[in-house]
């Protein structure tokens, strides 16, 4: 199932090579890739989003009894494209939060994960999230 994310990304990546900007697919990318990083292997992941929606409230994936949020970001590569905001989550319906940054080549640069509790305490009353505030979680990657 790994050959799926690659030809997945060499899909936007031709995408955006040929119309400018890249399909919305960090996502998808993000939350497998997330899950990959906790331990969860293709078969589980596939098993466990079978039946979940793109909208569901909260939870991206559960992985043994821990309910996880996904955010990631990814730069086109493009003059003057870095990132400098993070996505807020917008409810603590979570266990664990995992913030990847990607390359313009969809590889992780970095990967980091916060509890609900700590996350909460830190940024509640954070309007505008950067990759520096993510970074004082537990580095993953």
């Amino acid at each position: 199932m790994e050959h799926l994310r690659n030809q997945l990304v060499r899909t936007a990546l031709e995408w955006e090579r040929a119309f400018g900007n890249a399909p919305a697919i960090t996502s998808a990318v993000s939350e497998l890739d997330a899950a990959v990083i906790v331990g969860c292997t293709l078969n589980d992941y596939s098993a466990a989003m079978q039946g979940s929606t793109a909208v569901q409230k909260g939870v991206d994936f559960r992985f043994n009894g821990i309910r996880y949020q996904v955010k990631a970001c990814r730069p086109s590569g493009k003059k003057g494209s870095f990132v400098t905001r993070v996505p807020k989550p917008s409810n603590y319906d979570w266990d664990e939060l995992i913030w990847i940054l990607y390359n313009p080549l969809y590889e992780i640069q970095e990967a980091w994960l916060w509890d609900v509790c700590s996350f909460r305490e830190q940024f509640d009353s954070i309007a505008r999230l950067s990759p520096s505030h993510m970074r004082k979680g537990r580095r993953l990657r």
